[in-house]
């Protein structure tokens, strides 16, 4: 059984918190089983995305995996809001979280490649 997502994104922001990271909820999705999306902020000027990762990746238990959706390790803030403007879209129900973070650290369980 998966963590409602409304769950997974206030336990999300709190670790970071924890971690000496800011987050917040950019916007709300669907409290049941909205997409989750996680922008990575490094605080000079490049950002990364996090999405959920596709089923073939992600772990057989049930638990949110997620991928990076660029090919580039960091990529601008502009170009990163498009790929949010198009997952948006797609899903008006998704979750977005702003993670700023000067390591970079995503707090995400990482699907592996």
């Amino acid at each position: 059984m998966r963590l409602r997502a409304d769950i997974f994104v206030s336990a999300l922001i709190r670790r970071c918190e924890v971690e000496g990271a800011y987050a917040a909820m950019r916007k709300r999705g669907a409290a049941e089983s909205g997409a989750i999306f996680v922008v990575v902020d490094r605080l000079d000027g490049s950002v990364a995305v996090f999405g959920p990762a596709p089923q073939t990746l992600a772990a057989e238990t049930g638990m949110r995996r997620f991928a990076r959706l660029h090919d580039e390790e960091w990529i601008e803030p502009a170009r990163a809001q498009e790929l949010l403007r198009r997952e948006t879209k797609f899903d008006s129900d998704l979750w977005i979280v702003d993670v700023e973070d000067r390591a970079g650290r995503c707090f995400l369980d990482l699907a592996e490649d």
